[in-house]
């Protein structure tokens, strides 16, 4: 796959492409969406609606990372260090506040 670990920039359209392949990546498994959709609220047309808003894909890489296990899989993917979505995270907007506790 060409676009392997391509994705590891800080930039705000760098985040975004990240967010949406954690979300298509979320989406390819049911136990992963359905856990997304539990936590946000959000449903299958929120997620239609909202796919390329900046706060949306933040929420998607909020609901990624409070999981290492889901951050490794997702990075072992797609190729990318285990710290991308972290990055991709503080490029979004809200990632500036994030906290680990």
């Amino acid at each position: 796959m060409e676009n392997r670990g391509k994705i590891a920039g800080s930039g705000r359209k760098s985040a975004e492409l990240l967010s949406l392949q954690a979300l298509e990546w979320l989406a390819a498994d049911g136990d992963r969406i359905n856990g997304f959709l539990v936590m946000t609220g959000a449903d299958a047309s929120a997620i239609a609606a909202n796919a390329q808003g900046p706060a949306f894909l933040g929420s998607v890489l909020d609901y990624l990372l409070t999981e290492d296990a889901m951050v490794i899989a997702f990075c072992d993917s797609r190729g990318l260090p285990y710290d991308a979505p972290m990055r991709a995270r503080a490029a979004l907007p809200g990632g500036e506040t994030w906290n680990w506790t």
